[in-house]
């Protein structure tokens, strides 16, 4: 990276923050579908705990636009990754399923004030011709913790038990914990005021004005965090379950294809702002549907990590694509709201692709499951391809329908 880089305002309030937790949430990726199975679950229950972070998020999306707006910025950055740290400690003493899937619930929703705020910080610092690589860049560091974080949780669980690798993640949160509280600013609010009654009319609204672009926008980003969610589940248990590997190998591998995504972060933003977003992310996704399909014809360790380095190329494309989108969709005297409804459609994807995974597999097995997952991705690829117009260069716009 050039000096400029290190000079970036976003460096220690986001940027770093971001890499830090990303690695502790990568640790987690082998991890927690073993140590939900390690309490005698089905393939349905783990699917749940999976989703439970997901749902979380889901819950806590709408609240935190709205807090967003009244806390401002800095400290709903704050707020969202203390409630991390103690959660992933909750988690580490966890004794039964249940109280799994109700920490990953609060986990959620700090998750969700952590998102929305970033991503309001993110759209209003960087300008419009360069939000792509700013964003991207943001993915970028998001894939760097996700590709280191994997093989060392592998390690941590194997050498010292699944439990100790959710300590570690809590210690690490605490230390990300101190970089906005030092060096984030308060450098926007929403315009939106009032009580609960108003921030509810004023959502109503935006539903009705923007109902197009949530429509098409929406679904496809919906069915798109579906396979991008299916991923965390599909690749450890078809590993475990079905070519009966050890959690060693099946976090390496996940490094792997996170290593391979991690590469194609800073090619992906260029693409959007220079060529634009569509050329991203509808190939991003149909990547991953393709390698999605493939793991079902993999029969060792090398054949796995093929297909999940296709998939992690797919994701690395799709770096940043779906925060971009909702940037430059996003009216800019409601943000705060317009980016946690945004965040609200993407994180029904992501505690619903572990959710349909785990039924489907329950009922007719993992491997149609697999199927299932990678027909999601195509018809979200598809969605963006056909009914989602190029909003780079556009101003903020409201998608209308063609005709």
């Amino acid at each position: 990276m050039n000096d400029s880089f290190w000079r970036n305002p976003l460096l220690m309030p986001v940027y770093v923050p971001t890499l830090i937790i990303a690695f502790g949430r990568g640790m987690l990726v082998p991890i927690l579908p073993l140590y939900a199975a390690s309490f005698d679950a089905s393939y349905g229950l783990v699917g749940l705990v999976i989703a439970s972070q997901g749902i979380g998020m889901i819950a806590g999306d709408i609240p935190a636009g709205i807090l967003l707006s009244r806390m401002g910025q800095r400290r709903s950055m704050l707020v969202g990754v203390g409630m991390l740290a103690v959660m992933a400690l909750a988690m580490s003493w966890a004794q039964s399923l249940t109280e799994l899937i109700l920490y990953g619930l609060f986990a959620g929703i700090g998750t969700a004030l952590w998102n929305v705020s970033r991503h309001a910080y993110l759209a209003n610092a960087a300008p419009t011709d360069r939000r792509g690589r700013a964003i991207a860049i943001f993915g970028g560091v998001n894939r760097a913790g996700s590709f280191i974080g994997p093989a060392l949780g592998g390690l941590i669980g194997g050498w010292f038990g699944l439990r100790w690798a959710f300590v570690v993640y809590a210690l690490i949160t605490a230390i990300a914990f101190v970089l906005p509280l030092l060096y984030a600013e308060e450098n926007f609010k929403s315009t939106s005021r009032g009580g609960v009654g108003s921030h509810s009319m004023h959502f109503l609204r935006l539903l009705r004005e923007h109902a197009w672009t949530f429509s098409t926008a929406g679904t496809g980003q919906l069915l798109a965090q579906m396979i991008r969610a299916g991923r965390t589940i599909v690749i450890p248990l078809f590993a475990q379950d079905v070519l009966g590997l050890g959690v060693e190998a099946i976090g390496l591998i996940v490094s792997i294809g996170s290593g391979i995504d991690m590469l194609m972060f800073y090619p992906a933003g260029i693409v959007m702002d220079r060529v634009g977003r569509k050329w991203a992310y509808v190939p991003c996704f149909a990547l991953q549907a393709v390698g999605m399909a493939l793991i079902p014809f993999t029969w060792n360790f090398a054949t796995l990590v093929a297909a999940t380095s296709l998939i992690g190329f797919g994701n690395g494309l799709g770096s940043g694509t779906m925060m971009t989108l909702g940037a430059d969709l996003a009216p800019p005297d409601s943000m705060g709201e317009f980016l946690g409804l945004w965040r609200l459609i993407g994180d029904g994807g992501q505690s619903g692709g572990p959710i349909v995974v785990g039924a489907v597999a329950q009922v007719v097995g993992l491997i149609p499951a697999i199927f299932v997952i990678a027909v999601i991705g195509a018809l979200g690829s598809t969605i963006f391809g056909v009914f989602v117009p190029e909003t780079l260069g556009a101003k903020r716009i409201r998608v209308q329908p063609q005709g």
